[in-house]
């Protein structure tokens, strides 16, 4: 056995025994927190090769599917590479030191972070495109659903729904189906796992109150205000992100 193969075969060994029973779920999340755990215990790092998939759902005592489906998440949120030849490979790191943040939650942090650095230039442009296409019929619905979304706020409701189609309105009023389409896939990879991410299912709450501005922005067909107003949005949701990993509002 060569020096090589002998380190792989370590490797996979350790990052196995590393792995702890989960006595009952059916969730991706706690798949991936096992996972998580697991490669920081066997001190994976990037480029190593996670154990088969079929070893992680019998050490896991979860069906192989569960297993794939999670690793799929983490595919599309850049955390691991799959390949039938060379197999799950980490992409990125996967640790909790120098953060006081338990890893799962520093996780959870990155990929946010990842999915918003690529929705963002969608968003800012998606608004400034509808500001110049938006008809008087569109008009009317951003309107409509920017109340409903305030409404929905101001009740102490949750939002997240409203907020879902008053942005959907704008994306729809850009004229380009395809703002819809990435910006749903990014976030539908994120959300396959953290429905509510770090446990806040109100995350940017403080942004609400700059939607009317938006709305008005485009309806008044100001391409620069819109997308300056949806910049600041997406900032502030960074901030939010980044003072979670920095441990001040967890």
């Amino acid at each position: 056995m060569s020096e090589l193969t002998r380190k792989k075969t370590t490797l996979d060994s350790a990052a196995t025994n590393a792995l702890v029973h989960l006595e009952s779920s059916d969730k991706n999340r706690d798949v991936l927190e096992a996972l998580s755990r697991m490669i920081e215990r066997a001190e994976l790092g990037i480029g190593d090769r996670l154990p088969p998939e079929v070893d992680i759902a019998k050490k896991l005592n979860v069906g192989r599917s569960k297993v794939r489906e999670a690793l799929i998440a983490w595919q599309n949120m850049g955390i691991v590479t799959r390949n039938k030849k060379a197999g799950t490979r980490l992409a990125a790191e996967v640790s909790s030191k120098d953060i006081h943040l338990p890893v799962t939650l520093k996780l959870e942090a990155e990929s946010l972070l990842r999915t918003h650095a690529v929705r963002r230039p969608l968003e800012i442009e998606a608004v400034r495109v509808a500001a110049r296409n938006v008809t008087t019929q569109q008009s009317r619905v951003i309107l409509a659903r920017v109340a409903e979304l305030m409404a929905a706020y101001e009740a102490g409701e949750d939002w997240r729904a409203a907020d879902h189609r008053f942005h959907r309105a704008i994306h729809e009023a850009s004229g380009n189906p395809l703002f819809e389409q990435l910006i749903r896939q990014i976030q539908e990879g994120f959300n396959a796992i953290y429905e509510t991410p770090f446990g806040q299912p109100h995350l940017g709450l403080e942004t609400i109150p700059l939607h009317p501005d938006l709305a008005r922005a485009i309806t008044e067909r100001d391409g620069e205000s819109a997308a300056e107003i949806m910049t600041k949005i997406m900032d502030m949701v960074e901030d939010d992100v980044r003072e979670i990993m920095e441990g001040q509002n967890v």
